[in-house]
């Protein structure tokens, strides 16, 4: 354990200079501030929305970003990033041989890669809510402050973190194999793309493709906010969680975590 703690300390400060690490923070910042000055700027447009669709355009806005591209090349991104100080430096080596087991490297590793995803949605969460205040406070003709979105945007974020896990998993080991960035990164695109394709035409099995879990929710999410408020309290929007789609991206993630180490263990790591 005790290892396991130094290695992943150790990540944060190889990388805290990195954009790898800064593109988890500055993403949903400069994402949500440029929604924002969006909505700014045509509000008078939505004076007549009530607060429940106002955060729901809002937030879904960000969400349908996300979800489409964004998120799995910030993955790709972000796994390559973690790895891609030891390529450039030649420490493998130098980094299995140090009294620490190859675990408990080779899992600090895949958390922190982990620990940037779960930090970049938690931020969005974050932002997503207070630019959504600051508008309700800066234009308060807009109903922003009738309707309290906070629990289902995390349980939304939630499900989209739980839906790239199986993409982190791939990615990181790709990475964590090949020198070359752009191989990584071409597989991921593509994949990505082919994800994408074939859950916005509906194929039956997409469901098992990891690439297009964060679609597939995305997609899912969009159903349950397109149920207009009718007259009256709002009804709650539920989220169901556990999904088909998101099984799969647990079992892949955990399957290819441990496949990794074994790899890992048997292979030299130049």
């Amino acid at each position: 354990m005790k290892g396991f703690i130094l290695s992943f300390r150790s990540e944060f400060y190889k990388t805290r200079k990195t954009m790898g690490f800064w593109s988890s923070v500055i993403l949903p910042l400069a994402l949500c501030l440029l929604l924002f000055v969006g909505f700014y700027n045509k509000s008078d447009k939505l004076l007549h929305e009530p607060g429940m669709m106002l955060w729901l355009q809002f937030s879904g806005t960000i969400l349908g970003i996300m979800g489409s591209l964004i998120l799995p090349m910030l993955i790709v991104f972000i796994a390559y990033s973690v790895n891609s100080i030891e390529h450039k430096a030649e420490t493998w080596k130098t980094l299995f041989s140090l009294p620490i087991s190859k675990l408990s490297v080779y899992s600090a590793k895949y958390l922190y890669a982990l620990f940037l995803v779960l930090l970049c949605l938690a931020l969005f969460v974050l932002f997503t809510l207070a630019f959504g205040n600051l508008l309700g406070m800066m234009k308060p003709e807009l109903k922003f402050g009738e309707y309290n979105i906070a629990g289902l945007l995390m349980r939304l974020y939630f499900k989209l973190f739980l839906s790239s896990l199986g993409i982190l998993s791939i990615q990181f080991l790709l990475s964590l194999l090949m020198r070359d960035f752009l191989k990584p990164m071409g597989i991921g695109f593509v994949s990505t793309i082919t994800g994408v394709i074939l859950a916005t035409k509906g194929w039956e099995y997409a469901y098992l493709f990891p690439y297009s879990h964060p679609m597939l929710t995305i997609m899912t999410v969009g159903k349950g906010m397109h149920n207009t408020p009718g007259p009256g309290a709002p009804p709650p929007i539920n989220v169901d969680i556990f999904t088909k789609e998101i099984f799969v991206s647990l079992a892949i993630a955990v399957l290819v975590f441990i496949a990794g180490y074994f790899i890992v263990l048997k292979k030299s790591v130049k």
